[in-house]
């Protein structure tokens, strides 16, 4: 029996794990968190930091996996390239290209060598400098860490409300491994994921989705629709920039996540991840609006089976994220109701009663989803949006 090691065993990385049981292998999966709930659908779990490319490397040579991936984590994706590159085993984007997608100084950099579309930038790392930075900037600014995900740090800037530059600064880089932080001009207009799948070095564009973020300054997701509802001319300025995204960070074989905003002045490209996407994008509004399975095409291109990554059918896919006022957790009321509503597929939550909930700052304080269908984008919306209004977080 062939073997892989699954670096992330979140909620997130379930639907891979039960992908490769599926196939007939032998999954390892690896996390630093001996609680993950994808540890139950493994055969063997490995309590190693996905990040820790040492110790995977290390382990690697212990069990000699036939495969080595992720699937919705973006720092895991610098170890498995790392760790493959060190094993002369098969991998879908070089550790130069993954680096690329992975820390976003140095994805700013290569977007801007490669013609990309980009906001203004600028790298910084002390106070002193953020400050400096901060006073050229027009009245709102962005700052984020270099090197972490899922909105963590990320904080809108805006200079008429007298910020604490100060507090800002702490707050970012609390979130930053390598402690480098960007300033960003911040970007108006909506936003986008391009999802797409590489073979042979081509991009394959399979859908555009659509984005909802909580209010400002946090830009954490709390919706997502399939196909998006934005014009054909702005589609078509989303794919240009999207596929010369994916062509700039040397994406071989594998998915990408693109993110995108469509500005006054037209498109330009937030971040992409050499992953499948994550927030259940991939794993269940893909398939179900297009018929596409990207999971299974990640698992046909390390086994050397022909991608089958053209759309079957065109139809509507939503969720919508639950989230909560400050408090602790009493209890979660209308699920039920919710789960036997019009195109329902599924009402999940993550968290119990007694946990303490906020309002979101970043996608780990969001309390459940509900996803959606319909015969197309606005009424899989529609019924997302109804069931959502069933729910009731009680807090205390």
């Amino acid at each position: 029996m062939k073997s892989i090691f699954i670096l992330g065993a979140s909620r997130l990385q379930v639907p891979a794990i039960k992908k490769a049981k599926e196939r007939g292998l032998f999954v390892y999966a690896i996390d630093y968190d001996p609680n993950a709930v994808g540890i139950a659908f493994a055969d063997k779990f490995l309590e190693i930091s996905t990040i820790d490319k040492e110790a995977v490397y290390k382990a690697a040579l212990e069990y000699k996996p036939d495969y080595i991936i992720t699937s919705t984590s973006d720092m895991p994706v610098r170890t498995v390239s790392w760790v493959c590159e060190k094993l002369n085993m098969k991998t879908d984007i070089s550790y130069q290209g993954a680096l690329y997608a992975t820390d976003k100084v140095a994805m700013r950099k290569r977007m801007k060598d490669c013609g990309v579309p980009i906001p203004e930038f600028h790298e910084v790392g002390s106070l002193s400098e953020f400050i400096e930075t901060a006073d050229s900037m027009p009245s709102r600014f962005i700052l984020k860490p270099s090197d972490n995900a899922a909105s963590r740090g990320v904080i809108l800037i805006d200079k008429n409300d007298n910020p604490d530059y100060e507090q800002l600064y702490k707050y970012c880089t609390g979130f930053s491994r390598g402690g480098a932080v960007l300033v960003e001009e911040f970007m108006e207009g909506p936003e986008v994921s391009v999802e797409s799948f590489s073979v042979n070095g081509e991009p394959h564009i399979i859908t555009i989705t659509d984005k909802i973020v909580t209010e400002l300054p946090f830009f954490v997701e709390l919706g997502h629709t399939e196909p998006s509802r934005l014009s054909a001319e702005q589609q078509k300025d989303i794919l240009k920039v999207a596929d010369s995204a994916i062509r700039a960070i040397g994406m071989e074989n594998g998915p990408t996540h693109t993110e995108i905003k469509v500005t006054p002045t037209g498109a330009k490209l937030v971040e992409i991840a050499a992953r499948l996407g994550g927030d259940f994008i991939t794993s269940r509004l893909v398939p179900l609006s297009t018929g596409v399975d990207m999971t299974d095409c990640s698992f046909a291109s390390l086994s050397g089976e022909e991608v089958q990554c053209e759309c079957r059918f065109h139809r509507g896919a939503a969720i919508r994220f639950i989230q909560g006022k400050k408090g602790v957790l009493s209890e979660i009321r209308g699920c039920s109701v919710s789960r036997n509503m019009p195109g329902i597929e599924e009402v999940e939550i993550y968290m119990n009663p007694g946990d303490s909930i906020r309002k979101p700052e970043n996608s780990s304080d969001r309390v459940g989803h509900i996803i959606a269908t319909g015969r197309d984008a606005e009424e899989a919306s529609k019924n997302a949006e109804e069931a959502l209004k069933q729910i009731e977080v009680i807090v205390v």
